[in-house]
């Protein structure tokens, strides 16, 4: 598993929260490398005005790189690979570095936390999992809860 882009200080509490996910969901993410990325409010907004038709800023976004559903495994996909590195590139994911500390006051734990969490959240969406329908959202809280807990975040 492989981390490109700018998310700070937290990057090793990430790659921890993927290896986990990887454990959780009986996946192999050694071959796959994901791009995460911190940025501004008006960033996050023209992103999500641009690609959403959202005018109005968010917390994260997530760009997916496959098409993948969340039951279908990532060996589906190798073929996809890079020719050079065969690595497999999941997609990019984006997070307001001020509504995740605003976040982060509000429901009373770390920055840390919080920035953790949206790296999940994204990284799930990039797996196939979203929260359109009520007992898919019910899923991704107990894996998000789950996976967390077990990071002791």
């Amino acid at each position: 598993m492989k981390i490109e882009g700018k998310i700070g200080l937290y990057k090793r509490t990430i790659l921890k929260i993927f290896k986990i996910c990887e454990r959780v969901l009986k996946e192999d993410f050694k071959d796959v490398y994901v791009s995460i990325n911190s940025v501004s409010d008006e960033e996050i907004q023209k992103l999500n005005r641009e690609f959403r038709n959202i005018d109005k800023v968010t917390d994260v976004l997530s760009f997916p790189n496959l098409n993948k559903s969340s039951n279908e495994k990532l060996k589906k996909f190798s073929k996809f690979a890079d020719f050079d590195t065969n690595l497999l590139f999941l997609g990019d994911i984006v997070i307001s570095k001020n509504v995740a500390k605003k976040q982060a006051r509000e429901y009373g734990h770390s920055l840390k936390r919080e920035v953790c969490f949206l790296a999940l959240h994204g990284f799930l969406h990039l797996l196939g999992f979203d929260h359109i329908k009520e007992e898919d959202e019910k899923i991704m809280i107990k894996l998000q809860n789950k996976i967390l807990n077990e990071a002791n975040l």
